[in-house]
């Protein structure tokens, strides 16, 4: 992980992830037992959480944790640090913390099932053992010059992680200085006390981890096993600077989209205006040929993107997006949309232009994500002829500065129109109708997924289109809330007009909309043409059948 961040106090958190090389195997040995038996901490300390138990109760060096599981105080203390987190992680999302499976609830139904054997089990059960016993937590402490359980030092031009095995360190012992002075004729000693090994890593952040260490500041460090290496986690936080470039100068709205795989940069002034856009290409990071190289090319899109805002003096905007949709497969969505979705590094991006901008004294905002792309089509791309990216990325910055979008008159009167809705509702009812006639006889269960996902999307519409029967959309007109009759006015527009009219449910050209949205009574607009010829439009009539999907 490149870097996190966080918005209470003003402060950023940043890290390095390393490899841990032990020279010394005995080393290795005594330090994965460390793990084996601080996860196994955690999960006691878990149980006895929920029973009510308190952290100064269990921290005690002749508590539970440090007398059952032979770890100092704070070793304890990381490993209630680690439950309380689980723990809270577990109420935020809704689920019955009595229920929470350590190691991973996907890989223990997967054991459940049996369906594997040999080789393929052995390794699923490795994962499962490394997941729930893999793990070692020691919190930073500045009054201890960094960390004391696990410590970084540097030692003949090379860096190394020493780790304290369990023993208990005194407040009164002088030992550092000592050990300083008398390091080889004590050597013997210290080993069995401490485990040393190699810290590997390349990350961009290692300059700035070093200058912790030297400064003798705080940083947390994680131990992780995976496939049989242990990799360390190093973190911690930084005040960040006042921002200078704020949106009282106006918002970089960015979008980024899978097809074409491109970030889309919209500046908009503080009056709501569109002054520039730009598309930067993200195909360097796609052609990346490892995980490596593509966390390089998306640092380079980062820099590129905080340095429009700097340029323009101005603050920047995304999506709040909790979570994005991956298809698998065989659920019917198809192979290239699926290498489409799981090549989308939206979030790694976001994360790594937030913390660069906040980091420059760039003002970043978060926004809202529902409907900015289903409004941008509607309105602003017919309206000035922009894409359907470009126009996306534009209400993401009107978003941000605080702007609401109204209904134009025209999609008002063509709400308010019952053969408009009659007419969208008989054409995915025809649709539905051939879609259980292809799903009845289709025998590729494939292809029958897909079909079922297509009955669904039109079933939705249908749903949508009935609900707004006898309103022209919210009570104050506006893009956010539901009428009274719990529509949205926008999502009934697009399922109206874009697959019914256009023929396609994501349009690329949204020019043909520009006479429907300017429409205004009593003038004869382009949907009234449509319903008094023979064949009313794209989506309809003879073209009926050309109509797809996607």
């Amino acid at each position: 992980m490149a870097g996190k961040k966080a918005e209470k106090g003003g402060v950023l958190y940043l890290s390095v992830h390393a490899r841990l090389v032990f020279p010394d195997s005995q080393d290795e040995k005594a330090v994965l037992d460390l793990m084996r038996r601080f996860s196994g901490a955690m999960r006691f300390a878990y149980q006895r959480l929920l029973e009510g138990k308190s952290r100064e109760e269990l921290k005690r060096a002749d508590g539970p944790l440090c007398a059952l599981f032979r770890l100092n105080t704070r070793y304890a203390d990381g490993a209630i640090e680690k439950a309380k987190a689980l723990l809270a992680s577990a109420e935020e999302l809704g689920n019955d913390p009595r229920k929470v499976v350590f190691g991973g609830r996907g890989l223990f139904e997967q054991l459940k099932r049996k369906h594997l054997s040999g080789k393929d089990r052995e390794r699923l059960k490795r994962r499962w053992r490394e997941k729930r016993q893999g793990l070692l937590y020691s919190q930073g402490d500045k009054s201890r010059e960094g960390n004391l359980n696990l410590r970084v030092e540097v030692r003949d031009g090379a860096l190394w992680l020493r780790a304290n095995l369990g023993a208990e360190e005194k407040n009164g012992e002088k030992g550092r200085k000592r050990r300083r002075k008398r390091e080889e004729e004590k050597r013997g000693e210290e080993k069995k006390k401490y485990a040393y090994a190699l810290v590997k890593t390349s990350h961009p952040h290692l300059a700035l981890l070093l200058e912790r260490v030297h400064a003798g500041l705080s940083y947390s460090v994680e131990l992780t096993l995976k496939e049989g290496k242990v990799y360390a986690h190093f973190s911690w936080g930084e005040a960040l600077p006042p921002p200078v470039h704020t949106k009282a100068n106006g918002v970089l709205g960015i979008d980024v989209n899978a097809d074409p795989y491109h970030l889309v940069l919209a500046v908009v002034s503080p009056d709501g205006d569109l002054k520039r856009h730009l598309t930067p290409s993200l195909e360097e990071v796609d052609a990346a040929p490892n995980k490596g190289a593509k966390e390089i090319a998306l640092w380079k899109v980062a820099h590129q993107v905080v340095a429009v805002a700097e340029e323009h003096g101005i603050a920047l905007a995304t999506e709040r997006l909790k979570r994005l949709r991956k298809s698998y497969r065989g659920d019917g969505s198809g192979r290239r949309f699926r290498q489409k979705q799981h090549r989308f590094a939206y979030r790694s991006l976001l994360e790594k232009i937030h913390s660069l901008a906040r980091k420059r004294g760039v003002e970043v905002l978060e926004v809202d994500p529902q409907d900015t792309s289903t409004i941008g089509m509607l309105k602003y791309a017919p309206q000035l002829s922009l894409s359907k990216d470009v126009a996306a990325a534009f209400v993401i910055g009107r978003r941000a500065l605080g702007y609401e979008e109204k209904l134009p008159k025209g999609y008002q009167v063509l709400l308010s129109d019952e053969a408009f809705l009659a007419h969208a509702e008989g054409f995915y009812q025809d649709r539905l109708r051939e879609l259980q006639k292809l799903r009845e006889a289709e025998k590729n269960p494939y292809l029958g997924r897909r079909l079922s996902r297509e009955m669904g999307k039109a079933r939705r519409a249908l749903s949508l289109l009935s609900s707004l029967r006898g309103s022209t959309g919210s009570p104050r007109g506006l893009t956010r809330g539901r009428n009274s009759l719990g529509a949205h006015p926008w999502r009934v527009l697009r399922v109206g007009l874009f697959l019914p009219l256009l023929g396609r449910e994501g349009p690329r050209d949204l020019s043909p909309l520009k006479p429907v949205l300017n429409l205004a009574p009593p003038t004869l607009g382009p949907w009234e043409r449509w319903k008094e010829s023979l064949d009313p439009h794209p989506g309809g009539g003879s073209a009926h059948g050309n109509v797809r999907f996607g």
